[in-house]
């Protein structure tokens, strides 16, 4: 799918990066322990981007369908401090997320990976889809990652966001400094 010729001033708009959890953060599987213990997998470079995302001054929030206290527990780990859990309407708790935020949709970007996401994707600045979304997302989204759900997909995109502002090349730097 070609992206929008203005995909690159779009993403350099974008303060604030909303993310659906099971097949975007993780692969989409659930496993339950003997105990009804529910586990999740995350992606480490999908935590390191967002921890990045939120070093460089912008925010970044959660909202699932599902509820689970390992959600809960990952984005304390990552400082995300916006989590809504258990929603039914993606698109009425992301609209309210952003006006809380004070922000416009222009400046909002979202990435999920099935039909309940479809609703907010249409409406962000940027609406992204991971690599093994559902069709009718992908038909949807402005931005298609290259990498599957719990595979990284969330890092490439702020990736993208951060490159777009000239901002991922100073994080690269400061890792990677110039040889003598």
């Amino acid at each position: 799918m070609p992206e929008p010729a203005d995909l690159d001033s779009r993403l350099a708009r974008v303060q604030l990066l909303l993310l659906d959890v099971d097949g975007v953060l993780t692969d989409g599987g659930v496993t339950w322990s003997n105990d009804g213990v529910e586990q999740k997998t995350f992606n480490i470079r999908d935590g390191l981007g967002l921890r990045l995302w939120q070093r460089a001054g912008c925010r970044a929030g959660i909202v699932t369908g599902r509820s689970s206290r390992i959600v809960q527990v990952r984005a304390e780990e990552l400082g995300i401090g916006i989590v809504r859990q258990g929603v039914e309407d993606k698109l009425e708790v992301a609209a309210a997320i952003v006006a809380e935020c004070g922000l416009a949709w222009e400046q909002t970007a979202f990435i999920g990976d099935d039909l309940p996401d479809l609703p907010v994707v249409l409406r962000c600045g940027v609406g992204a889809a991971v690599a093994d979304a559902c069709p009718e997302l992908i038909a949807a989204a402005d931005l298609v990652t290259r990498l599957p759900g719990g595979r990284g997909a969330v890092r490439e995109l702020i990736e993208r966001l951060l490159g777009a502002r000239g901002g991922w090349p100073p994080i690269v730097a400061r890792y990677a400094p110039a040889r003598s």
